[in-house]
């Protein structure tokens, strides 16, 4: 597969079942996400919000028309660092069948350098602690292990 044929671009309601399905697709997502067809209407909200935010960019990599991967890009205002922008990325994911084929690499190097031109002065993303090989690839590209995170849930 060559990289050129790749495509990067925002994604569109019409991708959004592509992207719920690549969620889904593991031990972690299937706990989390409902994929079914039609999918929930609560993605699609959660979609307007995103589209409708200048500080949020949900990307997909694209090869003929076939959605393989995504990943959540947000922008964060800071009053610390001395008021410097963030990026932070999330919901990293390609297709299964894709992977190991560059196609997250060339995906999170377009991020970064996205992050960059918009004036980031760090890029910072969490990962489940249960990702290991999540956690090789996100080093390869430089990204150190920096802070503990800790959630509370809400529900």
């Amino acid at each position: 597969m060559s990289r050129k044929e790749i495509t990067f671009r925002l994604a569109t309601r019409a991708d959004l079942p592509s992207i719920v399905r690549m969620l889904a697709d593991d031990e972690l997502g299937s706990q989390r996400e409902h994929y079914v067809v039609p999918i929930p209407e609560s993605y699609y909200a959660a979609f307007e919000e995103i589209n409708n935010d200048p500080n949020h960019e949900l990307i997909v990599a694209e090869l003929n028309g076939e959605v393989m991967g995504t990943l959540h890009l947000m922008f964060i205002p800071s009053i610390s660092f001395q008021g410097k922008l963030r990026a932070q990325i999330e919901s990293v994911r390609v297709d299964r069948k894709n992977q190991n084929q560059g196609i997250g690499t060339e995906m999170m190097q377009r991020t970064i350098e996205r992050a960059r031109k918009r004036g980031a002065h760090v890029v910072q993303l969490t990962t489940h602690q249960s990702r290991e090989d999540a956690h090789r690839f996100y080093e390869r590209l430089g990204f150190k292990v920096s802070h503990v995170g800790m959630k509370l849930n809400l529900k």
